[in-house]
């Protein structure tokens, strides 16, 4: 990951409407969601959808799969936590005391997972 490609990233999640796509694709991965479904669930036009759906895809935070007549668009995880450790990489000039409250913070569903597990 470098600056251009998380720039690109941010700019892409940088709109109400495409953030809003983004976070509902992390919740339904890792099934996906039908392009025709996303605009639904979102409330926004097809066309409109389908604009924002071309602007995440070349940020290379999503994909789209064709199945049948149906487009499924999923989350790219890979990328996105690339986003983040580049975010994050020399978090607090590598200060470990510093970073463990923010790394505690991005980890809460990950814990409450754990705990269902045992």
């Amino acid at each position: 990951m470098d600056e251009r490609q998380t720039i690109s990233a941010l700019a892409a999640l940088a709109q109400p409407t495409r953030l809003r796509t983004f976070r509902l694709l992390v919740e339904r991965e890792p099934e996906g969601v039908p392009a025709g479904e996303l605009a639904k669930l979102v409330d926004v036009p097809q066309n409109t959808m389908s604009a924002h759906l071309a602007t995440l895809s070349q940020a290379g935070l999503i994909h789209g799969e064709r199945q049948s007549r149906s487009i499924i668009y999923r989350v790219d995880l890979d990328r996105f936590r690339a986003v983040m450790l580049y975010l994050l990489k020399d978090c607090c000039g590598g200060n470990a005391s510093l970073c463990a409250p923010l790394i505690s913070d991005l980890t809460p569903c990950c814990a409450s997972m754990e705990a269902q597990t045992r």
